[in-house]
């Protein structure tokens, strides 16, 4: 039989991460068994040719499982079903869809939070709850894809990040910024501070290709929750007066408070605040920690070629 698509796996991954699978790989044996797949349809690829139909779809499946609130991810590649997970077992479940999986209060709240961090990209994912694919045009339909795929790489993303020693995070920041073109894009034109006694400046790049002024730059990482707060600002700040700087980026994988945010317009310095959403965005559209995987071109007629052109 073909490979079942990703709604029929939610409910045995769900039950085989309840026992000893720790991921999707561990999945493949038992799934395999279940849906009688042959050899040849474990070894079918999705089109990019990156990774097997089948493990894509389970892998698919843990990922609105987790946003659902129906597993828990203990550390990077391990998945556990949640106590939430466990009680939809034990009420004798035999299926779930992914419009159920959406409207279960974790998955909105997942999304929900998406929309304050990029309205743009919950606009597309909310569309999906409002218009059924299938009644989608092709392009929404990989527009929908295209968010999702976002959504799911910034969170792993993320969470590699929050895992950085503190200079490589620093690191980070400073090719993140190359790549944005400051420093003309050459790393020449930036540096990082001594670890210690920094003065609560972590690194400083040239805005421009002639070293006319510097941006400073402080980055901290945070745990998700743990928000940069007005006290923390209001250091930088200092440390920017006592460099002579008026133009500075403060970066966290958290968030920043609203009064952090709020002492900002009392300064006359220029200050950028990047948190861990708009961090991943950015690596994402620069190309930092990222390569493509698959490329699709959509193309369209070209009207003007078929114009009449006077004088045939």
């Amino acid at each position: 039989m073909p490979v079942p698509s990703m709604r029929h796996f939610f409910v045995p991954c769900l039950r085989l991460l309840s026992g000893t699978a720790r991921n999707a790989r561990d999945c493949l044996p038992a799934l395999q068994s279940q849906f009688q797949l042959t050899e040849a349809e474990m070894e079918e690829m999705v089109p990019s040719g990156t990774r097997t139909r089948v493990f894509d779809r389970a892998d698919w499946a843990l990922f609105h499982l987790m946003r659902a609130g129906l597993l828990d991810r203990p550390e990077r590649g391990v998945y556990r079903t949640s106590q939430d997970g466990k009680r939809l077992l034990d009420s004798g479940v035999s299926a779930l869809t992914l419009a159920q999986l959406k409207g279960m209060p974790a998955y909105v709240a997942a999304l929900s939070a998406l929309e304050e961090d990029a309205p743009e990209v919950s606009g597309v994912a909310r569309a999906e709850g409002e218009l059924p694919g299938p009644d989608q045009s092709p392009e929404e339909q990989i527009a929908r894809a295209h968010a999702e795929l976002d959504a799911a790489l910034q969170a792993e993303l993320m969470e590699l990040v929050i895992g950085l020693h503190p200079v490589r995070f620093e690191r980070l920041i400073i090719d993140l910024l190359n790549a944005m073109g400051y420093g003309a894009g050459e790393l020449a034109k930036s540096m990082l501070t001594k670890a210690s006694g920094d003065g609560g400046i972590d690194g400083i790049i040239h805005e421009d290709a002639l070293g006319l002024d510097a941006v400073y730059i402080q980055a901290k990482r945070y745990a998700p929750g743990s928000n940069v707060g007005r006290p923390a600002i209001q250091q930088f700040v200092g440390s920017l007066t006592g460099e002579g700087a008026t133009k500075g980026v403060f970066v966290t994988t958290s968030d920043f408070s609203g009064e952090a945010r709020a002492y900002l317009g009392k300064v006359q310095h220029r200050i950028v605040l990047i948190n861990g959403a708009e961090l991943a965005r950015l690596m994402i559209r620069h190309g930092v920690g990222v390569r493509p995987r698959s490329t699709y071109v959509i193309k369209g007629v070209d009207e003007d070629y078929f114009a009449e052109v006077s004088g045939l």
